[in-house]
């Protein structure tokens, strides 16, 4: 197997029947992966597009191996039913993204406690329970050689005022993930298992967009920036840099990619919106 692909690598991502996830999915199912598809959706919403089986049809038609998990990342005994499964099926897991994640940006009086539960429960319980259920199969690919890693898909630390002051629960909960990513790096070194965090530069056009009230999807970026560059993060060569938390554009300008243009939602699009936490 080449050392820039991920052909016959096992990919568990979370919040894959849409957007970002199934972006990283159907890139990597080019290369020939397998990929384990985790997200709630089964039947088609005319609110919030994308369904498991879509994901599925998609993963399958780019060149991959599709499982469909339906699966509340909440609920530790359904992610480890997942997990299970993934690793009967496809003889372990390679890899971990911890995609999903919800999002409400509202100050502390317009931000009720199930939509706060929601957005603790889903990005930082549902990264550390996941990363939790897969650590067994991931030991097992590292004392295999394959070089296994965790990518989540969550900010750098940037731990400035600004930042919290408009939505404090959701910076909480997004930082909680990258918490995750830096404890996890340090934990899981000794065992062979690298631990970083991606995130864009501008905003992304996915269903999330759809919680931010007047943003303009024409002044985004799709998510095939994000899925090209976890595949440049995932098909590193061993040993991998672990405890990262890189930006698109600046893992794509390290592989020779300056050329961003044909990610623009709208071709001749220069400026973009900024993404949150990046000064």
């Amino acid at each position: 197997m080449s050392t820039r692909s991920l052909q016959g690598k096992t990919l568990f991502i979370t919040g894959a029947s849409r957007g970002i996830g199934l972006a990283i999915a159907t890139r990597a199912a080019a290369d020939g992966a397998n990929v384990a598809l985790v997200a709630k959706t089964m039947e088609p919403n005319p609110k919030l597009p994308g369904t498991l089986p879509a994901a599925a049809e998609a993963v399958r038609a780019a060149g991959g191996q599709a499982l469909v998990l339906p699966c509340d990342i909440r609920d530790e005994a359904q992610v480890a039913d997942a997990v299970a499964k993934t690793a009967a099926h496809f003889g372990g897991i390679d890899i971990l993204v911890n995609n999903a994640s919800a999002i409400s940006l509202t100050p502390t009086p317009a931000t009720p406690m199930k939509r706060f539960d929601l957005m603790f429960g889903v990005n930082v319980r549902g990264t550390y329970c996941c990363t939790q259920a897969c650590l067994e199969a991931l030991t097992a690919s590292a004392r295999a050689g394959r070089a296994p890693q965790v990518l989540t898909l969550s900010p750098p630390l940037n731990m400035q005022p600004h930042w919290f002051g408009p939505h404090v629960a959701y910076t909480m909960a997004k930082y909680g993930m990258s918490m995750c990513t830096l404890g996890h790096a340090q934990e899981f070194r000794k065992l062979g298992i690298a631990v970083n965090s991606l995130w864009p530069r501008t905003a992304i056009a996915t269903a999330a967009l759809q919680m931010i009230p007047g943003v303009d999807p024409t002044l985004c970026r799709t998510p095939q920036i994000i899925a090209d560059a976890a595949w440049h993060i995932l098909t590193t060569p061993a040993p991998a840099p672990s405890g990262q938390f890189y930006v698109d554009d600046e893992v794509l300008a390290a592989h020779g990619i300056t050329d961003l243009g044909g990610y623009a939602v709208v071709p001749g699009t220069t400026n973009f919106l900024p993404d949150f936490f990046l000064d």
